[in-house]
């Protein structure tokens, strides 16, 4: 188990992949992506490696959320900045409930693959290969679009190049600065019934920062950036193999795609090419787990993915649903518990909880998925245990995908602005009133 190199992936079974009709020219997109500069660095996959061992202990608290499936067409300027807004808003909320430091891991600038429940998709008689994400083949059904196109793989380096590459600029040009989280605002964030709430936090952080900075006599200029990391699912492993990298002065494999992946529910078998992969990795990584997952696979993951035990590695994503979180929750902490396991809880109430309308729109029912919040965040209490983060699939953007929240979106509503290509996203609004729920749940001693 120790010798491990970034190809020894193709010597285990491999779900989820796309099956390309010429080999040579994978392999030749492959290698062109390898010889690219990285999009991360190691010391910035070290630094959020130390920050998700903090929260492991409760100290911090890890933000991770951004679309189902990013699409090439929303690398643009608009859609960026809003996903970065919402992201911060929520951030800000929990921060000034809560006294404690939150991480904002983004999916994005990477989450262009997509695993699907089928291979073959039907419609009217015509059979084509699944939608598989931008970086394997088109949403358009036809022979042609629907076939993976290896090239592909470049354009989502280079989209993700872009958009880390514009973040960082707003990052680091002060659009993150607490001095004015009023920049942050939606436009439309008036129309929230949360919007009171969130400007009354608006204003105290703001009357905080100037007293001190009044008393002190000096400008807290530490307070003018944040820090902002990336995460995608690490599921078309060449793509992933191409940009793991040995870097000087440092022992292991860096994975420079993202700062963080993570192993998908349908990929985290024991033996198969997923974990192979993942666990020779240096940087922090997840696996989400279902409600089929058993103590004893969940420990026999642990030892593989995290064979040190080391703080920081390995964040267990748990999507259960408001009907499993019960019963499936608390055996999973017990038996980590009793071994001495040290993981980072994060709770993803998005994917257990998705339904179809009657016209068959897949959505998700909003008062469920706070309802499962709430639970987990009790177990997590009455086992002394740390509910670390939250996982969700969300967008900054003005649009009607999942049921229920302040304005009550009922399935009339949805195909108002439903936008997404694969699964249903929170909107602006169901974000923040998300963030206060979370913000009064960590309150709770």
């Amino acid at each position: 188990m120790t010798e491990w190199s970034p190809e020894l992936w193709k010597k285990k079974p491999a779900l989820q992949q796309p099956v390309y009709e010429d080999q040579a020219d994978l392999d030749r997109v492959v290698r062109q992506i390898s010889q690219l500069p990285p999009l991360v660095t190691s010391w910035e996959v070290d630094k959020l490696k130390a920050q998700l061992a903090e929260a492991a202990q409760g100290k911090r608290f890890l933000l991770q959320g951004g679309d189902c499936a990013e699409t090439f067409a929303d690398c643009n300027s608009a859609t960026i900045v809003n996903k970065l807004k919402i992201l911060l808003q929520m951030s800000l909320i929990l921060i000034h409930a809560t006294q404690k430091k939150v991480i904002r891991v983004g999916r994005l600038a990477g989450q262009y693959a997509k695993p699907r429940s089928s291979d073959m998709e039907s419609r009217s008689g015509h059979v084509y290969p699944s939608y598989r994400g931008d970086m394997v083949n088109a949403i358009g059904f036809s022979q042609g679009e629907r076939r993976p196109q290896a090239d592909l793989l470049l354009r989502a380096y280079e989209r993700a190049a872009l958009t880390l590459n514009f973040i960082r600029s707003l990052i680091d040009g002060g659009f993150a600065d607490l001095h004015h989280p009023e920049y942050w605002n939606l436009d439309f964030i008036p129309l929230s019934s949360d919007s009171a709430a969130y400007e009354k936090i608006v204003t105290s952080i703001a009357e905080s920062l100037r007293f001190m900075e009044t008393v002190t006599e000096t400008p807290i200029s530490n307070l003018e950036r944040v820090d902002f990391f990336t995460s995608h699912e690490g599921l078309h492993l060449s793509y992933e193999e191409a940009q793991t990298r040995q870097v000087p002065h440092k022992t292991g494999w860096y994975n420079l795609s993202a700062h963080f992946l993570w192993i998908g529910n349908r990929t985290r078998v024991l033996d198969g090419a997923h974990v192979e992969y993942f666990r020779g990795i240096v940087n922090p990584i997840g696996v989400k787990v279902g409600p089929d997952i058993r103590q004893e696979e969940l420990l026999a993951l642990t030892d593989i993915l995290n064979p040190k035990n080391e703080p920081g590695r390995l964040t267990v994503i748990h999507r259960f649903g408001l009907h499993k979180v019960e019963e499936c929750l608390p055996p999973l902490i017990d038996a980590m518990q009793k071994n001495n396991k040290i993981v980072t809880w994060c709770c993803d109430p998005m994917h257990g909880n998705n339904e179809v309308t009657e016209d068959g729109t897949k959505t998700r029912n909003f008062d469920k998925i706070l309802q499962e919040l709430k639970h987990a965040f009790r177990i997590y209490r009455e086992m002394n245990a740390y509910l670390g983060g939250v996982h969700f699939e969300l967008t900054g953007d003005n649009v009607t995908e999942c049921l229920g929240g302040a304005r009550g979106l009922s399935s009339r509503d949805l195909k108002r602005a439903y936008k997404s290509n694969v699964d249903p996203r929170l909107n602006y609004e169901q974000s923040l009133e998300m963030a206060l729920l979370i913000a009064r749940e960590m309150a709770q001693k």
